[in-house]
């Protein structure tokens, strides 16, 4: 089985409130997921970050226990606009910030759990889904 994330954070002023946001699709387009969560004061590439994290744990989540098979059989594709964090995850870019390192790790651990996980990186214009979710935790962060 395939699935597609669609994955972005973002923050207003850098750092400022932050948010992130995704959708994973499965082989069909079918939605199986979205995330839109408010991360607080945090820059944007912890955003971006953050929400790769939240997709595939949801992923990881949905597939024990709505009986979508077993996480080792799965193929996913993350794709997103930080053509930053594509390269770092695709290990063509060093990580350097320190705030990073903690999260692409925890990113690279999960990526165990599937057949295997690749990083695309797609133009703004093909993640107007996940921008959308990233920019109203945003607004539902800067609200309260």
């Amino acid at each position: 089985m395939q699935f597609t994330i669609f994955a972005d954070g973002g923050s207003r002023g850098n750092p400022g409130p932050a948010g992130a946001g995704a959708i994973v699709r499965d082989e069909k387009g079918a939605v199986v997921a979205e995330i839109s969560e408010f991360l607080g004061h945090t820059t944007n590439n912890v955003a971006e970050y953050t929400g790769i994290l939240s997709a595939l744990e949801t992923l990881l989540s949905l597939m024990g226990s709505d009986g979508r098979g077993e996480a080792s059989d799965a193929v996913v594709v993350v794709k997103m606009d930080s053509l930053l964090v594509v390269k770092q995850m695709n290990g063509e870019y060093k990580i350097k910030h320190p705030n990073l390192t903690p999260l692409a790790a925890r990113v690279k651990a999960l990526t165990k759990e599937f057949k295997s996980v690749s990083f695309a990186h797609v133009y703004r214009e093909h993640n107007k889904e996940a921008d959308k979710l990233a920019n109203l935790a945003m607004d539902r962060g800067m609200n309260r």
